[in-house]
């Protein structure tokens, strides 16, 4: 199991890629919520409020996660990185597994 990262401009935005990668059973399940960031960007400081994704996949799906998510998101840019789950409890696994096997 791994953990997909990235951020959106809006909550509108993060929900409806979210929900394309749930359709599309890349993912098994997604969190959003709304970050306060700070960053550079063509050489200043920015800050802005952002909506940050998590979304749940199994390692096979990561590669597909990533293209699609750089092919549907609205910034140049975007933070897109994976976090690999060192353990899961067994029944949340087999759920995952089970929610994007049947592609």
């Amino acid at each position: 199991m791994i953990l997909i990262y990235t951020t959106f401009p809006t909550r509108e935005k993060a929900l409806e890629i979210c929900r394309i990668l749930l359709s599309e059973k890349l993912i098994a399940c997604f969190n959003i919520f709304q970050v306060d960031s700070g960053y550079w960007w063509e050489g200043r400081i920015t800050e802005d409020k952002e909506f940050g994704a998590i979304v749940k996949t199994s390692k096979f799906r990561e590669k597909d996660v990533f293209k699609r998510l750089k092919q549907l998101h609205p910034y140049s840019v975007p933070v897109i990185l994976s976090v690999e789950v060192q353990s899961v409890d067994e029944d949340y696994k087999q759920w995952l597994q089970e929610s994007i096997e049947s592609r």
